[in-house]
């Protein structure tokens, strides 16, 4: 009993950082080359993935792999060496990954973000410094949100003039990719209120990661903890992330965009096992009079409808993705607008198609599917944990007024 107290009073303990890369990441030459090294890859981790959910492994190896394969400087402007792929091309990279492995497509979904931001707010001098570390395979994770603040918006973590430097202070959670990224931004405000990105080295002193996270979805993105004790952070490092939402720009859209696809590439998965253990395992109705369950009328219909909904999705998504390209060549309240609301509209329909197909698995393909030998409840586990990520309820209701009123939806990383 004295030992338990003993550990729960115990400073939290953080979790070491990972090396940088010895060798330069690969570097796409263009969309369709980032198209086949996603389906590369996602064959290599998808046999894993369930392992992975259920014993909570970290994808340490793969995400190496994934981020050295140079799919996370896809969106690297080509004026400083990138590929500068489309979004639309950039969201199905993300959907293939997550179809194979969703933890791991999530935990690109801030780095991909974080350069978005860049390329908005950084002058010329910090746009080479950090995208060279992007096209090097240098991750970025994420300390963005926090707990106890009154709504998402609201940031707590502050930073402090320091000269050539500002120290920053505060707590984190919900920092997906933190944990296994080598840079660490950090939304903190200064004396004015400004939020900026203070871009922390991983293992800078005061910068303690904990390995925490215990949703039941979602479960190998190690999206714990961040505590930041003084930490001290260049200010070649300091974004002024707070530019990208004082005038219309894409940014918000390209966030946003990315959680779309991470949740249809679990829809996708999802009916791709339904089909399979349907076709190869599940028992017909006994009233059914049919030989094969995938022959059963009520279940081929249900197929069809699930099929159709994930294809509306992935049209939904291709055009939010174009939306968002028009936003980025010329931004202006009205393409930024177009590009909201073409990005919230295929976020309703990747969030209900997601929860949907994951719940009608069980019911198309049975008890014997609920066995924990195919630990197919991790499909609706991921879905239903990053589905929450922003409501759906919120997404109707900037439709609407946009539709109806004529109301733009508001500027920040959630719309």
């Amino acid at each position: 009993m004295i030992a338990a107290v003993l550990d729960a009073d115990a400073p939290p303990k953080g979790a070491p950082g990972l090396p940088r890369p010895t060798t330069p990441a690969h570097i796409i030459k263009d969309d369709a080359e980032a198209i086949a090294v996603a389906e590369a890859l996602a064959r290599d981790v998808a046999p894993g993935a369930s392992a992975r959910d259920r014993d909570r492994i970290l994808p340490i190896e793969q995400l190496n792999a994934f981020s050295q394969s140079g799919l996370w400087s896809i969106n690297v402007p080509k004026a400083f060496g990138g590929p500068e792929v489309s979004y639309a091309t950039l969201t199905r990279v993300v959907q293939i990954l997550s179809a194979a492995d969703p933890a791991l497509a999530q935990i690109s979904q801030n780095h991909l973000g974080v350069l978005a931001a860049i390329r908005t707010v950084s002058d010329e001098a910090q746009q080479r410094l950090l995208f060279g570390e992007a096209l090097k395979g240098i991750r970025f994770g994420n300390a963005f949100s926090e707990f106890g603040t009154k709504r998402a918006v609201d940031f707590a973590t502050r930073f402090t003039d320091a000269g050539d430097h500002v120290i920053v202070t505060g707590r984190k959670f919900y920092s997906t990719g933190a944990l296994l990224a080598h840079l660490v931004p950090i939304v903190a405000v200064d004396d004015e209120g400004r939020a900026w990105y203070a871009i922390a080295d991983r293992n800078a002193p005061g910068l303690t990661v904990i390995d925490d996270w215990s949703g039941f979805g979602q479960r190998t993105t190690a999206s714990g903890t961040v505590i930041l004790d003084n930490v001290k952070v260049p200010k070649t490092h300091l974004v002024p992330g707070y530019k990208g939402y004082d005038k219309p720009t894409a940014d918000g859209a390209i966030f946003q965009i990315i959680q779309v696809s991470v949740d249809i590439g679990i829809a996708e998965a999802a009916i791709r096992d339904t089909v399979e253990f349907v076709r190869t395992r599940t028992r017909p109705w006994v009233d059914s009079n049919l030989d094969r369950a995938s022959d059963d009328p009520y279940t081929i219909q249900a197929v069809g409808r699930l099929n159709l909904r994930l294809h509306a999705a992935e049209a939904l998504q291709e055009k939010a993705g174009l939306a968002v390209d028009a936003a980025v060549a010329a931004p202006t309240a009205e393409s930024v607008a177009k590009a909201q609301i073409a990005v919230a509209e295929a976020k309703i329909l990747s969030t209900e198609i997601a929860i949907e197909a994951t719940n009608t698995l069980f019911e198309l393909a049975g008890t014997r599917s609920t066995l924990a030998e195919n630990n197919f409840d991790r499909h609706w586990r991921n879905a239903r944990v990053h589905t929450l990520h922003d409501p759906v309820r919120w997404k109707y209701a900037i439709v609407g007024n946009y539709a109806l009123n004529g109301v733009n939806p508001p500027l920040h990383a959630w719309s």
